[in-house]
């Protein structure tokens, strides 16, 4: 079996992680292809993709390591697959 590569038109899950407390906008870096979004009940909300399982392990080890609280994680499938970052029209 072949792994998808990461410029193949393939589907991708999109993750909506919600962090307890409200981080800086001098976090995105650090979260790199992620949204960060500051609620209203308090706490962040990190969004984006992830190509795989172990980036995802990689993405929860960094919360982690803030120290942050993890409150969850959600899974948004989407049906749309993401065009290859390099195809022309």
């Amino acid at each position: 079996m072949n792994a998808p590569q990461m410029n193949d038109p393939v589907a991708t899950d999109r993750y909506e992680i919600r962090l307890e407390g409200q981080l800086d906008q001098r976090w995105s870096d650090w979260f790199a292809g992620f949204t960060l979004t500051n609620e209203r009940d308090g706490t962040t909300t990190l969004t984006g993709h992830v190509i795989d399982q172990a980036a995802l392990h990689g993405l929860l080890r960094r919360v982690g390591d803030l120290g942050v609280t993890l409150l969850s994680v959600n899974t948004i499938t989407s049906s749309t697959p993401i065009p290859p970052s390099n195809s022309a029209t």
